[in-house]
């Protein structure tokens, strides 16, 4: 028995693409991967899709929104791996979820591997190995008695509004020193 997949996309043709149409072609590729779910689920609702997703994670199933979620950065970055990885990636959350015992399950547990292999034909991988620093710009620099540390724009508002952080290494405290963008 052979193993419905998703057609490998072309990486000239995905390489080509400007930024509407990739985004274009990123939600009719989620499209057919709820169709092939819907193979083996037929009332599994159809997600929707939205690129908005920022910092370091890929994409994201968001149940309460009631859709898939993407990284439009990395998304550009990584055009082949986000249609033969991470959308079904994504897909295989959303179709485990809205199985009966779905909401109970371990997000990576053996259900999400046992779609990601039978239903798409994959290695199941709990996490993408992506360069996210463009994606992920952290330029506010704080030190702590041993080495410094770069903060996201949302981690310093919280440590401008009185968060206090930590070094996990030497346990001192975390003291804005700068601006650091590159």
């Amino acid at each position: 028995m052979q193993v419905p997949t998703l057609p490998t996309p072309d990486a000239d043709w995905l390489a080509a693409l400007d930024r509407d149409a990739l985004h274009a072609a990123a939600h009719e590729r989620a499209a057919e991967a709820w169709r092939l779910a819907c193979e083996v689920h037929p009332r599994l609702p159809r997600p929707a899709v939205w690129l908005d997703l920022r910092g370091r994670g890929a994409g994201q199933a968001h149940f309460g929104r009631g859709g898939l979620r993407f990284n439009p950065q990395l998304l550009a970055e990584n055009r082949l791996a986000f249609f033969t990885d991470v959308i079904p990636h994504e897909m295989a959350h959303w179709l485990v979820h809205h199985l009966d015992e779905g909401p109970r399950v371990r997000p990576h547990g053996r259900e999400w591997k046992h779609v990601m292999r039978a239903l798409y034909g994959l290695e199941p991988r709990a996490t993408h190995v992506f360069d996210t620093r463009t994606a992920s710009p952290a330029p506010y620099r704080y030190r702590c008695a041993c080495r410094d540390h770069f903060f996201s724009r949302r981690r310093h508002a919280n440590a401008r509004a009185g968060r206090d952080y930590f070094c996990r290494k030497c346990r001192g405290e975390l003291i804005y020193k700068d601006y650091a963008a590159t």
